[in-house]
């Protein structure tokens, strides 16, 4: 779920035969922050539904647990999708296997380390280990990632089916430095980028180390990344310590 606010048809009805569930997950889907409460005019119109529709929806998945009713009326997401998500085998088992590795990087390096996983052409974030001084960065746990731009995303997208390389090609600013890019993690397990801050406050940009966890076959289990401000020195530390955890991950996950 991005968050991605629905088109409404002209009609300001949902689209003809589509499904019940369908419609409950565009609710659901109007979530984009963490802790974020939403009046029911609000996620109707993110959810691209009437309000009628909205609430109709929305009753059923708070009383199953998946919304929170607060008292002030708006809604929030409930503990029971919390519960579930939490036995997705592509997270959890990945992020059971990675946190020892990560929290040494978090201790040693004092930045954010991020662990995601992709799902479709995007990377979801299933685990974010943050020291009290590092730079603000807009990464939230369950929040999903755009695989060109970033440094983690280029890590899953090397190794991702050709089809979705190919889509990602085709929509990237600088389709050769994304090449570059994506043949350094083929080739050397590992890529070092500098992406722009999107938060006014703190640097202005961001250095980033991500290396894909590779099984077996050599299919992506997820991929660990380091971001922290670009100070434009050397990363060959930082590029050693992410290709031995990203190592070590896969080992430890035994897949």
């Amino acid at each position: 779920m991005s968050g991605t606010p629905v088109q409404v048809p002209r009609s300001g009805r949902p689209l003809r035969g589509e499904p019940v569930l369908e419609r409950a997950f565009r609710v659901l889907g109007a979530f984009t922050e963490a802790g974020e409460g939403l009046a029911l005019h609000t996620l109707a119109a993110r959810a691209g539904l009437p309000k009628s529709t909205t609430s109709r929806i929305a009753a059923q998945l708070t009383d199953v647990g998946a919304l929170e009713r607060l008292d002030n009326g708006d809604f929030v997401v409930g503990l029971q999708l919390l519960e579930i998500a939490s036995l997705a085998p592509r997270g959890h088992g990945l992020r059971a296997a990675a946190l020892p590795f990560m929290e040494d990087l978090h201790r040693v390096t004092g930045q954010h380390i991020l662990l995601a996983v992709r799902d479709g052409d995007e990377a979801v974030l299933v685990e974010r280990l943050s020291a009290r001084g590092a730079a603000a960065v807009k990464y939230r746990v369950g929040g999903r990632l755009p695989l060109i731009g970033t440094g983690i995303g280029i890590a899953l997208l090397a190794h991702a089916p050709g089809r979705i390389r190919k889509e990602a090609l085709a929509g990237a600013d600088d389709a050769a430095c994304v090449r570059r890019l994506l043949a350094t993690v083929r080739t050397d397990g590992v890529c070092a980028m500098t992406v722009p801050n999107p938060l006014r406050s703190g640097p202005t940009a961001m250095s980033t180390v991500a290396a894909p966890i590779l099984n077996r076959r050599g299919d992506a289990l997820g991929a660990l990344s380091l971001v922290a401000p670009d100070e434009g020195g050397p990363r060959t530390a930082a590029v050693t310590a992410l290709r031995r955890a990203s190592l070590a991950i896969s080992r430890a996950a035994g897949l």
